[in-house]
């Protein structure tokens, strides 16, 4: 059995996932506002958009003079100018309507087992934070889903100043949480940020990997985890 003090949760699609794709939410605005915009048109937009806008201001504009709201409302804008509107006071109104919808728990839903999960390893007294690529609402958007609780810290990679896989946000989280990198284990669903990037540092990990996602990277088996609900077991296996 592992002897470990600290466990690190991503969120996003770890704990919590969006109701809905973005294409479609973003069109229910419109919609609501009076705009006819497919929402495949918005989805494919929000792709390119998002990408460009993660390569030319990395970690929410970190560092590059952009708070993590400008760099939303810029993305979100310049996908429904990409998808065909191009009215300036529309386009603000949807942007900071949406961007407040996404601290919603309407929005964002607990992924099954989560909080049955948290709440065991929290009686079997293990300390635990957040490590998170997200920007300054993620505190808010766990309080709104009840799950903020459960956590000693969150630290984001807007706060860290370093998104994964950086080890650098991951030697924070121990400093958080007092723990050496060897007492501790990171849960979190993508193989290179989350799973590899936490052993580079030392840390245990655990890969969620439900069925049907494909096969990807070659991971052991007993650091896979079909649901959250298998976490305490590999543990206690390890």
């Amino acid at each position: 059995m592992l002897r470990l003090r600290l466990l690190t949760w991503d969120v996003k699609d770890t704990l919590l996932r969006l109701r809905q794709p973005v294409g479609q939410s973003y069109a229910a605005e419109a919609r609501a506002q009076g705009l006819q915009v497919q929402p495949e048109a918005l989805e494919r937009s929000f792709r390119e958009v998002y990408r460009a806008q993660s390569h030319r201001f990395p970690n929410y504009g970190h560092g590059q003079g952009l708070s993590s709201q400008q760099w939303w409302l810029d993305v979100v804008k310049q996908s429904f100018r990409l998808s065909g509107v191009q009215d300036e006071a529309a386009l603000v109104k949807l942007a900071e309507k949406l961007y407040g919808d996404y601290c919603s728990s309407h929005t964002w839903e607990v992924l099954p087992g989560a909080t049955d999960t948290l709440g065991r390893c929290r009686q079997l007294g293990f300390r635990m934070g957040v490590v998170s690529n997200f920007d300054s609402r993620l505190e808010l958007i766990l309080s709104r889903c009840d799950l903020r609780h459960h956590f000693e810290f969150v630290l984001t990679s807007e706060a860290a100043g370093f998104a994964k896989p950086d080890g650098r946000i991951f030697e924070q989280a121990l400093r958080l949480g007092g723990a050496r990198a060897e007492q501790a284990a990171h849960i979190g669903d993508d193989y290179s940020r989350d799973y590899r990037a936490a052993r580079a540092v030392g840390m245990h990990s655990f890969l969620l990997r439900a069925a049907g996602q494909g096969e990807g990277p070659e991971v052991p088996s007993e650091h896979v985890l079909p649901t959250l609900s298998h976490l305490l077991a590999r543990i206690q296996k390890e």
